[in-house]
């Protein structure tokens, strides 16, 4: 006896639809981009804080869970930097795939890499976010000192200093963090991906 007509449900697997029903919410890829400093952590923390006070799963990707983890075997060449966006990528894609709404908090600096990132997850759940606040001000905010080490030449290849970054063609939504604060940053985050996320 053909085994389909004895296990009907068991036909395909569960559909990212499946999941976003059941945690009544819809996926949605948030990258977050800027210089280092520039608050992109801090904006997506506050984000997710507030997303999940509505009821909403969500799951942040930053440098210190990914380097410490899945790219730990990663330096910062270019290959390297590519590499690593690409796994952070493949990683965001499952989140999403799974219903979980998902913020990515990455210097990311050219067009090319975020085009890349955007590509794997998928256009239609890619939302670039640019924390565009000033080198200036990033400098102010710098408690590691690597600014400092970058302009002395002891770090090579340093975002802003001696690599460079691209600005966005097209971002989804642009934040200043030196013009505002994190509470009215997170409202602007909030205008642009609420309506994206529920399903309501």
């Amino acid at each position: 006896m053909d085994n389909q007509h004895i296990y009907p449900i068991f036909d395909r697997t569960l559909q990212r639809a499946d999941r976003e029903k059941l945690l009544e919410q819809k996926a949605v890829m948030l990258w977050f981009t800027g210089l280092s400093g520039s608050g992109k952590s801090t904006l997506a923390i506050a984000l997710e804080r507030e997303l999940h006070r509505r009821g909403f799963l969500c799951r942040i990707l930053d440098g210190d869970n990914i380097r410490a983890g899945i790219n730990k075997n990663l330096g910062f060449s270019e290959e390297d930097r590519i590499e690593n966006i690409r796994r952070i990528a493949e990683v965001a894609k499952l989140f999403v795939d799974t219903g979980i709404i998902t913020l990515a908090a990455f210097i990311s600096p050219t067009n090319e890499i975020r085009r890349m990132a955007a590509d794997i997850i998928g256009e239609d759940d890619f939302l670039e976010i640019y924390v565009s606040t000033p080198i200036e001000v990033c400098e102010q905010r710098d408690v590691k000192g690597l600014y400092k080490k970058a302009r002395k030449g002891e770090i090579k290849n340093f975002t802003g200093i001696s690599s460079v970054f691209e600005e966005p063609e097209s971002p989804a939504l642009i934040i200043d963090t030196s013009k505002y604060t994190v509470e009215e940053s997170v409202e602007k985050l909030l205008g642009l991906v609420l309506d994206k996320v529920s399903s309501k």
